[in-house]
């Protein structure tokens, strides 16, 4: 018999997206608002630097008394090929934390903001939430781990959903398909994210989130600060120092980052692996609902149709995933 969700395992589910969603939002506004404040990868390294700050300064006030979480459930349908989970040898912390820095903070998120300039929030939220194709392609491409045929079905529909985004809703430009350099951009960061995904799996340190997160963005960090450099000499840096600026940075930094990720990892310990999946389909929805009131930038019917293609294509991977 399935529990109902309590109220406080539905607040924990909803905001994360809401926040991923504000920081497509807000990193539209930022990098190719009608006035724009801050260059890309400047606004990503100016986000990671303030999010260190914070966690180094909550990891000073915590005591060390964290639970150590569990590996966390194979992905999508996916199933671990035998002797995945064991025997492995694994790198050294070290390279572990560097190897996540580079792709959950300092790649991910620079692709992130540097394809919203040319596509809009809807379209970059959309792809993403096209990862687990990605995730059940990278898995088994690289870790040799088998998917069920709920899975492919479910991903294959999901697909239809990212070329339906791609091509703007116009299947017959496949045969010339010219997306937008953003939309590009986006599925590269997406495949980014489904390998880091498919690597914390495996190579996750024994330790506390707190300082997981804290090895993980101190990493980042190190990878991001210097790339702001490439801006500098292409001559596309760009920070205007005011209010606004310091605003979303602090924002971008608290709630996307932190709160999100908090929340996120509340939310998968009360209700379980399956139920997040579908929440985490609300990010476009919400990336809509802003876009139309924040910036002029109502969805469009392709939009919807992909919208309904890849939560629907999640649906049917997920009960795949219940039936076995």
């Amino acid at each position: 018999m399935s529990v109902r969700p309590s109220p406080v395992t539905l607040l924990y589910l909803t905001l994360p997206p809401l926040m991923w969603a504000s920081n497509a939002i807000v990193g539209r506004l930022s990098v190719a608002g009608g006035e724009p404040l801050i260059s890309p990868l400047t606004l990503n390294a100016a986000r990671w630097v303030t999010t260190l700050l914070i966690l180094a300064g909550i990891a000073s006030l915590v005591p060390r008394r964290d639970p150590v979480p569990a590996p966390p459930p194979a992905a999508f349908g996916a199933v671990p090929a035998e002797g995945d989970e064991s025997g492995a040898r694994r790198p050294a912390p070290w390279r572990v934390y560097a190897v996540f820095g580079l792709l959950a903070v300092a790649s991910y998120n620079a692709l992130q903001y540097v394809a919203l300039r040319t596509s809009s929030a809807i379209s970059v939220t959309l792809i993403a939430s096209g990862g687990p194709l990605f995730v059940l392609l990278i898995g088994r491409l690289l870790f040799g781990a088998h998917a069920r045929r709920w899975a492919w079905l479910g991903a294959s529909l999901s697909l239809v959903g990212v070329l339906v985004v791609l091509t703007g809703g116009e299947i017959e430009r496949l045969a010339a398909l010219r997306p937008a350099s953003g939309d590009l951009l986006m599925v590269a960061a997406t495949i980014v994210w489904a390998l880091y995904s498919w690597l914390l799996r495996r190579w996750r340190p024994a330790v506390p989130v707190l300082t997981l997160l804290l090895m993980q963005t101190a990493w980042g960090v190190a990878f991001s600060v210097p790339v702001v450099a490439l801006e500098w000499l292409a001559g596309d840096f760009l920070l205007r120092l005011d209010t606004r600026t310091a605003g979303i940075v602090l924002w971008v930094a608290l709630g996307p980052s932190l709160l999100a990720y908090w929340c996120w990892d509340h939310g998968i310990a009360r209700a379980g692996p399956v139920l997040p999946s579908f929440f985490a389909n609300l990010t476009p929805l919400f990336a809509a609902l802003m876009s139309a009131a924040l910036l002029g930038e109502p969805p469009r019917a392709f939009h919807v149709l992909a919208f309904a293609l890849i939560v629907g294509g999640i649906a049917i991977s997920q009960r795949g995933a219940r039936a076995h």
